[in-house]
């Protein structure tokens, strides 16, 4: 998959209730003040294009994800892509248009220490997630197509089918529709490095204002399951979006444990095997 090496690679941190806690992760934000309490608590990198460093890394896959070296807790987040066009003026963004949206495993590691959010999340290649399956945005606002939309997460281990995500509306989300698209674009221009966030709209000036990019919205909530398991080798990882007027959340999960994946507009599925490292 590399469709998207030119984009930049951003994700919303904490843009859904309950996520960061489960994560492990909110004492990292103890730190950070936001005008909306309830609101997310910033933005970080996963990709860079031409960037000097591990940021620089093109992570994304379509199918694998392989593990970091040594030992290391390894999650998987399912949420949601936005395949945005970003628009400047001067140094400074002046819109962000979601074009298109899609199955997301914004995979991390769970290390206490880490300096920045980043430092979780881009080990390498193979280390993201995203679904070649993008549905079009007609409009990303309240009444839109995209308010039909639910996102699940399965892990499949030894044969069998766990949910490791709670089955959730996309319209569940704490900033979505303009109030997100809004959100995001202030973040970036003001958001400093400080604490677990860093400077965004100095890495775009960088990347010599790159005209597109991936968004990831935020993790949705685990469930027991979920918040509590680890990937392994041998595992596979499952983020489906889909349009509940096609089938329900019962649907879903018989089609899992099937692998019954019948190409379908109403679906955007991301399957990938979890693998170790030729260095392991």
């Amino acid at each position: 998959m590399d469709t998207y090496k030119e984009y930049v690679g951003l994700g919303v941190a904490s843009n859904f209730a309950l996520h960061l806690q489960q994560a492990g992760e909110a004492a990292d934000f103890k730190e950070v003040v936001t005008d909306d309490p309830n609101g997310p608590k910033g933005m970080f990198p996963f990709y860079l294009s031409g960037f000097e460093g591990q940021l620089g890394v093109y992570p994304l896959s379509a199918d694998t994800i392989i593990l970091p070296e040594g030992e290391a807790n390894v999650q998987m987040e399912p949420e949601v892509a936005l395949l945005c066009d970003l628009e400047y003026e001067g140094e400074r963004i002046a819109s962000v248009t979601p074009r298109y949206f899609a199955a997301y495993n914004d995979c991390s590691i769970r290390k206490e220490g880490a300096r920045k959010i980043s430092e979780k999340k881009n080990w390498g290649a193979c280390s993201k997630g995203l679904s070649e399956q993008l549905i079009p945005i007609e409009k990303f606002e309240a009444g839109g197509d995209i308010d039909r939309w639910r996102i699940a997460s399965f892990l499949r281990r030894r044969g069998d089918v766990f949910r490791y995500g709670e089955d959730v509306e996309l319209v569940g989300y704490s900033y979505f529709h303009a109030k997100l698209l809004t959100w995001i674009k202030d973040q970036i221009n003001t958001q400093r490095d400080f604490g677990p966030l860093e400077d965004i709209q100095s890495y775009l000036l960088t990347c010599n204002k790159p005209k597109q990019a991936i968004i990831s919205i935020g993790a949705t909530r685990y469930t027991f399951y979920g918040e509590s398991t680890f990937l392994r080798e041998g595992d596979e990882a499952i983020v489906v979006l889909y349009n509940d007027d096609f089938c329900c959340p019962n649907e879903i999960l018989k089609r899992v444990v099937k692998n019954n994946y019948e190409a379908h507009s109403g679906i955007s599925l991301l399957r990938q095997k979890v693998i170790r490292g030729q260095g392991e």
